[in-house]
């Protein structure tokens, strides 16, 4: 499985689709699947019956996973693509800004 090059709490910008250009945090990311949940993007709505957890039932309004390539690590409030430096155990990832490597973690 190859590593993915977002990460979970990354501030990302969507980079195309409906929520173009809006920017939020990673909830989670699947790697199977290539998908990430991020904050406040691609929202949803969902039909919900009352229950014992939601008393009142209604409709919610949800995030739904978004293709991990539509979307892009906002390194120093810029959109840039990612790349990994190193091998086994030196590997970080790095943000490549204007043909320079700069070190993310």
């Amino acid at each position: 499985m190859a590593t993915s090059k977002i990460k979970k709490d990354d501030l990302v910008q969507v980079i195309t689709g409906k929520d173009k250009g809006k920017t939020g945090k990673v909830l989670s990311v699947d790697t199977k699947n290539s998908k990430v949940l991020v904050e406040g993007v691609n929202m949803v709505s969902k039909h919900s019956k009352p229950s014992m957890t939601n008393q009142q039932g209604g409709i919610i309004e949800k995030e739904a996973p978004i293709d991990i390539s539509n979307v892009m690590y906002v390194h120093k409030g810029k959109p840039v693509r990612i790349g990994f430096q190193g091998e086994k155990k030196d590997k970080v990832r790095v943000a490549k800004v204007n043909g320079k490597l700069e070190k993310i973690d």
